[in-house]
């Protein structure tokens, strides 16, 4: 391992800044710069100077011991006053001592990984907590962070290696009586990890809109008071009104934290047939977004029909305009205001609903491992059904759903996804 040393607080006028050294030599810098150094996990107020004695600055200075530091290794933080020209006087030295370099982009969290401090789901979880947003984002990656998924995928892998070796007994004795019927035990580990994990790949789904902000999609006809309603949401002009139908030709979107849910909501062009060429293309980019929302709120008035193909179960009917419309039911005015507090609590609390069934797969990465996992055991299962002369191939099926758990938690199998993950971190990272 190279040591190597970053500013792992934000850049710029600071309160305290944060310089963290971690690696062989972490130690052994940090005497040359602060004297003798604090026990470790234990602080010390100590002068920084340079190598021919010059003031740096007065900072707390803590260290960390091999193997109980974030990185795995030795590791020095220092704490310094947040002045920018005191952090460029320490990194300065830094960068002149023999045996340091600069860190890398998510280089300290790379060290956790390697070390065995992280597993690769928790690197995704603390990358996922630092780009949270909303208070559902935040939650959801302290529980990724925290290593349930790899809990979890080690408890799957410890059943599956349970079958695994039942089914391998039963071919290493495939000459001999073998007293008991193994077939009974392994299709009752199979059936029980493979619903386990089908419950995980469908909350995936929610967890990636978790991750990734929730679509809401505001449907209606032109001049029903989408744009309004939008604007009234954003509590800004974000979208164009007036009073000549078809104003909206593309999507608008603006982006809300609602009740700690990240929502995008999207204004769509007002539906219905048009010669205009430009309007239909905004129609039918409307319709194509509505489909692929995870909400719709259809916004029209009395007399207003939808297209049943847009249409889910858990979808949102609001009268529109109701500062001038007598209605019955949720009405909404956003000239007004009237009614919007209400709708955005529906929303909240509909996709509130669905939040519920989130579990630790957070990424696309985590539910097709999942998949492909189900998929293998499925394919284990039926070669067990087959007969005692399949169980070889029924093993193999079981040690391939084991190398897709393997890949969720980086111990197999992604090496070529490390670059990119890395990349998304912060250098002080």
């Amino acid at each position: 391992m190279d040591t190597i040393y970053a500013l792992a607080t934000a850049p710029g006028k600071s309160g305290v800044a944060v310089v963290r050294v971690s690696g062989p030599q972490a130690w052994a810098s940090g005497q040359c710069i602060a004297g003798p150094l604090p026990k470790p996990r234990q602080s010390a107020v100590r002068k920084l100077k340079t190598s021919d004695g010059s003031a740096i600055d007065q900072a707390m200075v803590i260290t960390f011991a091999a193997g109980h530091s974030f990185t795995g290794e030795e590791t020095v933080e220092y704490h310094l006053h947040g002045s920018t020209a005191v952090v460029k006087a320490l990194l300065r030295v830094l960068a002149k001592t023999q045996g340091l370099r600069r860190a890398e982009p998510g280089e300290f969290t790379r060290q956790a990984l390697e070390n065995g401090q992280l597993d690769l789901a928790q690197v995704e979880g603390l990358a996922d907590l630092i780009d949270a947003e909303t208070e559902a984002q935040r939650l959801q990656a302290l529980k990724v962070l925290s290593g349930a998924l790899g809990q979890q995928a080690k408890l799957w892998r410890s059943k599956l290696i349970r079958a695994a070796a039942l089914l391998e007994a039963t071919i290493d004795f495939v000459d001999e009586d073998v007293p008991v019927d193994v077939r009974p035990e392994v299709l009752s580990l199979v059936d029980e990890v493979s619903t386990t994990l089908m419950h995980e790949a469908k909350g995936a789904i929610v967890a990636e809109r978790i991750r990734d902000g929730f679509e809401v999609a505001i449907v209606g006809p032109p001049n029903v008071g989408k744009s309004t309603l939008l604007n009234a949401l954003a509590g800004r002009d974000a979208a164009i009104t007036s009073e000549i139908a078809g104003t909206t030709r593309d999507v608008i979107e603006v982006q809300m934290d609602l009740a700690g849910l990240p929502v995008t909501f999207l204004d769509t062009a007002g539906l219905r047939d048009t010669t205009d060429t430009i309007e239909a293309l905004g129609v039918g980019r409307a319709i194509e977004r509505a489909k692929a929302a995870d909400l719709r709120v259809f916004l029209g008035l009395s007399d207003t029909t939808f297209g049943s193909d847009l249409k889910k179960a858990y979808d949102i009917h609001v009268s529109a305009k109701a500062d001038i419309h007598d209605s019955v039911g949720l009405a909404v005015s956003g000239k007004t205001g009237q009614g919007v507090s209400d709708l955005t609590d529906l929303i909240a609390e509909t996709l509130g609903k669905r939040t519920a069934l989130a579990v630790t797969a957070t990424r696309e990465r985590h539910r097709v491992a999942i998949e492909k996992a189900v998929t293998d055991l499925s394919l284990a299962k039926a070669e067990i059904i087959a007969g005692a002369e399949r169980a070889e191939f029924a093993a193999e099926e079981l040690r391939s759903a084991i190398r897709a758990l393997d890949s969720l938690v980086g111990l197999v199998d992604v090496e070529h996804l490390l670059d990119e993950i890395f990349a998304s971190f912060c250098i002080g990272k």
